[in-house]
Parts: structure tokens; sequence; C-alpha cells
């Protein structure tokens, strides 16, 4: 059964480094959470915390209505799937799996009963008696994954299970995660600096930089409303143009880029006068030839600087006075423009947003 899990103020110092600063979070049962941040962020750090293989400095954390802060790692009835899987190479498929229920001294009918049924999970039975150095990649996370439910636990941590595997295998490994996962009905904390794994697979998404929570969101709002500068430019490729806010009125302002004005962009809290980064998505960047109507309030004059022909669309780079924007176009019968030549872009008010 899936439980609730709250982080209350942690902290984590290592010396005099703060690691992980005031973690305020509550995750739902049977919500799937992905710590999102680079490398050194202290996502790892959390998760390590949460399993109780680090003791945190400072705050508390509920398992449940049960603090978990002093109860000891094996006590805490936590699953955990690690980067490199930790599989024992001395033992069989169905040895790795039975390992949890082994130290909890199950009996021996419901071992087999729970190893069988978490091997049909994950779909390796016919694997069950191989070690694990017969196995694959992708079959050596499977396994890794089945000894980490076998015992049933309420909660379930990852920590970048994925990063071991080849593209199509990741991907084909997203898909089953999240298919164990509601079949489970477990609640997953998963740990990744991939955004698309992130973006493709997660309830909500708890963004870290430097050690704190800075922005937890479910995928759409996270791509389409980051918090701040850095949300934008990690989730996702985006346009950040340094501006300045004119009038404001209902939430919107006039802004200018590079002292041009280009038009009215949604507001972050700013007030007339100050300095921000004009966020927009380059898929909601139109281009088209100079001179001509767009329909749409925010315009800026220049030139292809690249072009670059992916298949389903084409990825242009536009030279706009000091800046440049970049600009996913779908090729569906829509002009081509060749480097040097002179354009438009343009987007709409609701697609971008001042931030800080």
């Amino acid at each position: 059964m899936s439980t609730s899990l709250e982080m209350k103020k942690i902290q984590k110092w290592y010396g005099g480094l703060h690691v992980v600063r005031d973690f305020d979070l509550y995750v739902e049962p049977g919500e799937f959470v992905t710590f999102l941040g680079p490398s050194g962020s202290g996502k790892t750090t959390a998760l390590k915390m949460i399993a109780g293989f680090e003791p945190p400095s400072g705050g508390d954390m509920l398992l449940g209505s049960r603090s978990i802060v002093d109860v000891p790692p094996y006590e805490r009835g936590i699953g955990m799937v690690f980067q490199n899987y930790a599989l024992f190479p001395h033992m069989t498929v169905i040895e790795n799996v039975a390992f949890p229920l082994r130290v909890r001294s199950v009996a021996r009918a419901e071992t087999e009963q729970k190893v069988s049924r978490a091997l049909e999970l994950v779909k390796m039975v016919e694997y069950r008696n191989r070690y694990p150095n017969q196995l694959s990649g992708g079959q050596q996370q499977r396994i890794a994954l089945a000894r980490a439910i076998v015992f049933d636990p309420s909660l379930l941590l990852m920590d970048e299970p994925l990063g071991a595997l080849d593209r199509n295998l990741r991907e084909h490994m997203k898909i089953e995660i999240m298919r164990i996962q509601k079949e489970l009905n477990i609640t997953v904390i998963f740990v990744t600096h991939d955004q698309d794994e992130a973006l493709v697979m997660s309830d909500r998404i708890a963004v870290i930089n430097e050690g704190r929570l800075v922005q937890v969101a479910d995928s759409k709002s996270l791509y389409y409303n980051p918090q701040d500068r850095f949300v934008a430019s990690f989730v996702g490729e985006s346009n950040l143009l340094p501006c300045r806010i004119g009038q404001v009125e209902n939430g919107a302002g006039t802004v200018t880029i590079g002292g041009r004005a280009s038009g009215v962009a949604r507001l972050n809290g700013q007030s007339g006068g100050e300095s921000g980064w004009l966020f927009v998505r380059p898929e909601h960047v139109n281009i088209s030839p100079r001179g001509a109507t767009t329909g749409v309030p925010n315009v800026l004059d220049g030139v292809v600087e690249d072009s670059l022909f992916l298949g389903e669309l084409t990825r242009y780079v536009v030279r706009c006075g000091e800046e440049s924007i970049t600009v996913k176009q779908q090729n569906r019968g829509q002009a081509q423009f060749a480097s040097g030549t002179p354009v438009i872009v343009s987007w709409n008010t609701g697609n971008s947003i001042v931030l800080n």
C-alpha cells in the first residue's frame, strides 16, 4: 500500500558545505515525483536521506504519519533501485529478488509466491535461473526493480536508473517503469538530470539547484510557466532575452529588447521600469519573410544566421540586433529560409513571460 512522504525543512551540511537547504515537500500516496537538477545540485543527497543512508543535519521526514529521521534504513520499508543496479553477482535472478524477503525471515512458500509475482511484473520469469553477468543492462535493471518491489514497499526510490542504458532501451524502460508504478499504485521518488525523463514520467517535478527546491510543478506547468531563469534554461530549450519593462496593465507589460520595442509579455510580479529576461520557447516563435503581416504584438526584424534541417522541423538561429533567437518550425509546407535571409520573428503575448 502506497503512503505519503513529507519533508519538513530538511537540511544537510558536509562540514561547511550546505548541500540541501530548507527542503519542504509533500508527496501524495501513489504519486510519481522526480527530483531534477544538474550534477551536484543535492538531489541524490536528498534521496539518500529519505532512504536512511545519510542522516539529515536538521528538519524532519514523515513516511505516512511516522517520523523516520531516526529509523534505520532496513526498518523504513522503502525499496531502492540504484544507478548501478547493485545485484549480487554470485546469486541467480531468483536469489537476488528473494534476498529482501530472506532478511525479513519471510516463509519459503510466501517468498516463492512474491518472487514469482515480481518477476512476472517485470517480464523476467524465463531468466529466473541466470546470473547477473548473463543478463543485458536492461535485464539487470528489471531484476533490480523486481528486488526493490518484492517486499511490497510503500515507497520506491530510484537513483538515475536509466543512465547506463542506450537510447532505445531507455525509452522502452520509461514506459515499463510507469506501467509498474501504476499497476502497484506505489509512491515513487525518481532522481535524474535528464529533463526528458522527468517531463515524460512524472506527476510532478521538483527542480533542485544548489541544494534548494526551486520549483515543484507538473510537467506542463513547469515547461510553460517556469518560476525563474534557471528553470527556464534547464527544462527544455528556451530563448532568454534581456529586456526592460515599460507600461504595465493587467499583469502584462510592454517590453524592449536591446533598446528596440518588441511588444507585450506576461509579467511575473515585476513593475514598470524593471529589467528582466523575456522567456519564449523556440517552438512558439514564428519566422516569416521581412515585411510580412503577422497579426501578433511581438515582432522583431532579424537575419537568419543558421538553418538546420532536422526532418520534421527546421531549427533556425536569427540574429536580431545584439540578440540571437532560436526558432523551431514544423516542416509542413512552410517556406524555408537560408542563412543570410532577412526575416521577422514573432510570438503571441501568452507564450512569453518576463522572468527574474
